[in-house]
């Protein structure tokens, strides 16, 4: 069935539809009876797929990543749908654009996404707002980043705002650094930047009375030597985990025609041709530590065995993003259906 819909969602400019669809949830989520019939096609058995991580009950491990729900509107259709935790953002201190539009693109031969998105969102004051009016109990992450006409010798203080502002309303959070969108940043993932980005915001999150998880989502295009330098500093700074991977901006391996990646241009691309490395990187992280670093597998995720291929690397939790896409409303449910097996 969904096959046949996305043939028609995919005529479509991707970033004119996804906002179309998810006007669309909403409205059958507000109809009478929506909620109950969203429930009866989308919604999994969640029964020993429960899972407790830094004093959140996950109902299962299947959330979605960062950059689809950017501002926060939909977390409760979201959650209609089945996910175990939602991750907004990335969100930046004020709100901005992001970069010029198309910026968005769908690679359907290799089952995967190019975005240059550029962090545009409305701004963190404005995703707390909508957070403070949402009705499920869903796990929520925040994604914070910096804006970008801020330098990087300021990046610090975009962060500072952003955690300060969703502190209350999010349940975890997950530092940004490694978008491949906004110039400059993958350059804070270097040891010394990094490593006082996160003493920052660590000192800060122990001021409060109940500190939250703060998690650092990794690109997936680091060498082993950076690898090595960031596990160092999420022990060093008592980070509770790492969300691996982001986007990469390789192209090596796609069946998409060169021409036509060089007509897109930049931007990080997501889907089926990052699930090995970001495996990779995922079992890297988690036999150097030991296994004491809890890490959120994202990248390439479409099936139950891709998830599973992901948790048993080392990860606790999986996202999706790019495989919500391409595989439609029920990749909860299938996914957490494979898992039970």
């Amino acid at each position: 069935m969904y096959s046949i819909i996305k043939k028609i969602l995919f005529s479509f400019q991707p970033e004119s539809i996804h906002h179309g669809v998810m006007r669309g949830l909403k409205m059958i989520y507000n109809m009478p009876l929506g909620k109950s019939i969203i429930s009866a096609f989308c919604k999994p058995d969640n029964k020993g797929l429960e899972r407790e991580l830094w004093g959140l009950k996950f109902k299962n491990p299947v959330g979605l990543a960062a950059g689809f729900d950017k501002d926060a509107k939909y977390i409760d259709e979201l959650s209609q749908l089945g996910f175990g935790f939602v991750e907004i953002g990335t969100v930046t201190p004020k709100a901005q654009p992001g970069n010029d539009q198309p910026r968005l693109f769908r690679l359907p031969e290799d089952q995967a996404l190019i975005n240059r998105m550029g962090f545009n969102n409305e701004g963190a004051p404005a995703a707390a707002k909508r957070l403070l009016k949402k009705q499920s109990n869903i796990i929520v992450g925040g994604n914070i980043g910096k804006n970008k006409v801020t330098p990087n010798g300021e990046a610090i203080n975009d962060y500072e705002k952003g955690f300060q502002s969703l502190f209350d309303v999010v349940d975890y959070f997950v530092v940004n650094v490694s978008s491949p969108n906004t110039p400059g940043l993958r350059a804070l993932q270097e040891k010394e930047p990094l490593k006082q980005l996160l003493h920052h915001l660590q000192t800060i999150n122990n001021q409060k009375i109940k500190p939250k998880p703060i998690l650092l989502k990794i690109a997936p295009d680091l060498t082993a030597e950076q690898l090595d330098d960031i596990i160092e500093i999420v022990q060093d700074t008592k980070l509770a985990g790492i969300v691996a991977t982001n986007t990469t901006i390789s192209r090596e391996g796609l069946k998409t025609p060169v021409a036509q990646l060089e007509e897109i241009g930049a931007g990080g691309l997501s889907g089926l041709p990052v699930k090995s490395r970001s495996t990779e990187v995922i079992r890297y992280i988690a036999e150097k530590s030991n296994h004491q670093i809890p890490i959120i597998a994202v990248g390439g995720i479409f099936t139950a065995a891709d998830a599973q291929e992901k948790l048993d690397a080392g990860a606790v939790l999986v996202q999706v993003y790019t495989g919500f896409i391409y595989e439609g409303p029920t990749i909860v449910k299938k996914i957490c259906a494979g898992l039970r097996r």
